[in-house]
C-alpha cells in the first residue's frame, strides 16, 4: 500500500469512529457543535488526499511517445538491471 492511500485510510477510520463516538440525543437546535467542525475537517483531508492522486498518471501534450529499456549500472561498474525509458515528441 502506498503511504498516501495508509494515511487517508487511517483518517477515514479515526473520522468514523468520532462520528460514532458522538453521543446520540434528541436534536436541538442550539448551535453548530463539534460535529460539524470534525466532519468539515476529516472531509477536507481525505479530500485533499484523493484529489492529489487525481493527476498522478502520465501527460502527453501533442506528440508521440518512444520508449526503450536502457541498461543500468552501479558506482562500480556493475550490471544491476533495466529501466524503462521515455522520451516525448
Amino acid at each position: 500500500m502506498i503511504t498516501k492511500t495508509k494515511i487517508a485510510a487511517t483518517l477515514t477510520a479515526l473520522t468514523l469512529a468520532a462520528t460514532l463516538a458522538m453521543p446520540s440525543s434528541d436534536a436541538q437546535a442550539r448551535g453548530w457543535g463539534g460535529a460539524l467542525a470534525v466532519g468539515l475537517i476529516g472531509g477536507a483531508i481525505v479530500g485533499a488526499a484523493v484529489a492529489s492522486q487525481a493527476h498522478a498518471g502520465p501527460v502527453y501534450v501533442d506528440g508521440y511517445r518512444r520508449c526503450r529499456f536502457v541498461r543500468q549500472y552501479d558506482a562500480y561498474g556493475f550490471y544491476v538491471g533495466t529501466a524503462k525509458v521515455c522520451h516525448y515528441y
